[in-house]
């Protein structure tokens, strides 16, 4: 069946469409609901199946006689190593590690949270978590411990798992105070704390802290436990519109058979296949896409520890695609951007054997024209974009290339896809033509796999996501749908910005730059930035008498931000300014200043003190 047929019957007849779809993954128990609306708006799937993610990732493939295949590759130009693992290998190492968990007191329900560096004892903890019922919460190593406490205080859990040391190109990270001090600052205490000690830096312990390696050099594997198809698998956080993060839940049963589907129908990847999603296991594409899905339809993925763009090389792309034959590369429209620039003609790309490669996918930001015809012409196989987000866990748009790829339009991730039923709305909630700009919604029910809530926040997820526009999921983007049906997706509606494919609060960001005691207010935007698709500029006003030059001021904020929210927020640019402008009841004119950055005409404010503000700051919005 075509795009349209499949996309149709998903939308008019959900039970039987995914109903049909459940049958990819191993069921205890096969479920008879597939859409429960008993709770509606807080919607259900497969409510009655019962299942285990761990083993439907690892121990079915084992089980049909492929434990010999590789499961995973790990990649590390940082510490000059490789690895990989076959199904079998994995099974052993997981059903291990879940042993490890067992004694330390895990059980079902119980959550964990990872801060861990890219490397395999990461997806092993991931689906060791799985295999036990244990809810995982993975901090991307990239926040500062502040960012770190807040997550441990939300999630409560009963273990940590963590590591000395993360390694980038030009520096070794220690992860073990971060994490020492994130605890200091957490209300919650964990009973235990699971270290892996590295060649690169050895981590001073302390009492609740083991040792990974000698925890499981003691452990008994254990089994597969099983788990209603509703009760969560996984709660990641991500940046709301203020300070407080969002847990964002996936359950187990629609996550798994969303991710099946996913895998075969958008990116025509199946058992055998290599498959390279060049992120991180904090974010959501590498819950989803580094881990969950290739491993679920019986892929080989990779794990990459680095960035694989500039370090060591422009080429470290097509040497890991010559190397292990990868199929299908996802990545940001960053990463493509920093390597035409430092190999504008593609040369690099001839050097290698990329004739495995059937297509690039893009994600997490805006792609750009001028990226989608370089990446088209150097390459030679169509380039995909997709958009989603951390709370809709696989795409809402794409180009479905498993089902039946469709021509490629740039400037647009393509057409919805089956399950999301999208629209476009006015600020009145009624349906814009085609070809007009407005909020882009879901009509409810969320296909299965999505958030069915927030962590302990059913309140918080009906009023962030669900009360804007009644029967709709508010995405928080907007922009159009044209005559054939393709979605354009042209930005934030919302105080969150998209640095490098991360979605961080200003807010966030803001409650940092507070802290400083020179500075008054402050607001901080999201600007165009060539390479990681948008950057935070900060507006800063100071306080009365405050005695400090704007360079050294400008230092001590990004220092600020750094130690505060993390290298992630890529915090550069700071502008004193003389005010801000603002709302009659005090709110400042964020998404007016985003307007005279973005170049787009907004409306005037409301009072002439306001027009004077906004002129006095406009060259440094425009600049």
């Amino acid at each position: 069946m075509g795009y349209k047929h499949e996309y149709e019957r998903s939308l008019s007849d959900p039970n039987g469409f995914w109903g049909d779809a459940a049958t990819a993954v191993e069921w205890t128990t096969e479920p008879t609901v597939i859409c429960d609306d008993s709770a509606a708006p807080l919607f259900r799937w497969f409510s009655d199946g019962v299942l285990n993610t761990c083993y439907n990732a690892v121990d079915r493939h084992v089980e049909a006689g492929r434990g010999d295949q590789p499961a995973l590759h790990y990649v590390s130009p940082v510490t000059d190593s490789a690895r990989t693992l076959t199904y079998a290998q994995l099974l052993d190492e997981v059903s291990t590690f879940a042993g490890v968990l067992t004694d330390l007191g895990v059980a079902a329900g119980d959550r964990v949270v990872l801060s861990m560096p890219m490397v395999p004892e990461a997806v092993i903890a991931m689906l060791a978590c799985a295999r036990v019922g244990a809810v995982h919460s993975v901090v991307f190593g990239g926040f500062a411990a502040h960012e770190l406490a807040a997550r441990i205080d939300d999630a409560e859990p009963k273990v940590i798992l963590s590591a000395s040391c993360g390694i980038e190109p030009n520096r070794v990270v220690a992860y073990k105070p971060l994490l020492d001090d994130a605890l200091s600052q957490a209300t919650h205490s964990p009973d235990a704390c699971v270290i892996l000690q590295r060649p690169q830096l050895h981590a001073e312990m302390g009492d609740k802290d083991h040792d990974w390696q000698e925890l499981v050099a003691r452990a008994v594997p254990v089994g597969c436990t099983d788990v209603a198809a509703t009760d969560p698998l996984y709660i990641l956080y991500t940046s709301g519109t203020t300070g407080k993060p969002k847990g964002i839940v996936r359950d187990n049963g629609g996550h798994a058979v969303a991710l099946a589907w996913s895998m075969a129908n958008v990116y025509d990847i199946g058992p055998g296949d290599t498959w390279w999603a060049a992120s991180d296991v904090g974010w959501v594409v590498g819950h989803s896409y580094i881990v969950y899905a290739p491993l679920i339809v019986g892929a080989t993925s990779i794990i990459y520890e680095g960035k694989p763009v500039g370090t060591p090389d422009a080429a470290a792309f097509w040497r890991v695609i010559a190397d292990y034959g990868v199929k299908g590369l996802f990545t940001a429209p960053t990463a493509i951007r920093a390597i035409r620039k430092e190999d504008p003609e593609g040369a690099l790309i001839a050097e290698h054997d990329t004739s495995s490669l059937k297509a690039l996918f893009l994600a997490g930001e805006r792609l750009d024209p001028d990226t989608y015809q370089w990446a088209t012409r150097v390459l030679g196989v169509p380039v995909v974009d997709n958009w989603w987000q951390t709370e809709t866990g696989w795409p809402i748009a794409a180009n479905p290339r498993g089902l039946e790829p469709l021509p490629l339009k740039e400037g647009s991730p393509s057409v919805p896809v089956p399950g999301y039923d999208v629209r476009v709305l006015d600020g009145q909630g009624q349906e814009v033509p085609a070809n007009t700009e407005g909020s882009i919604v879901i009509r409810l029910p969320l296909p299965p796999g999505t958030l069915p809530t927030l962590w302990h926040a059913d309140q918080r997820y009906l009023d962030g996501y669900l009360s804007a526009f009644p029967g709709y999921y508010t995405t928080g983007d907007g922009g159009y749908v044209d005559d054939d049906g393709y979605l354009y997706v042209l930005g934030r509606t919302d105080d969150v910005i998209n640095v490098a494919g991360h979605r961080l609060s200003t807010g966030v960001i803001e409650a940092a730059i507070a802290t400083h005691p020179a500075v008054a207010e402050c607001a901080v935007i999201g600007v165009h930035d060539a390479m990681k698709g948008q950057s935070p500029r900060a507006f800063v006003v100071l306080k009365s008498g405050a005695d400090v030059e704007p360079e050294e001021l400008s230092k001590q904020v990004v220092a600020t931000v750094r130690q505060l929210v993390g290298p992630v927020a890529a915090m550069k640019e700071v502008v004193v300014v003389p005010g801000l402008p603002k709302t009659r009841s005090g709110k400042i004119l964020r998404k007016t200043m985003r307007g005279i950055a973005d170049g787009r005409e907004e409306p005037v404010p409301s009072t002439i003190e306001d027009v004077r503000v906004l002129e006095d700051i406009t060259p440094f919005l425009t600049g």
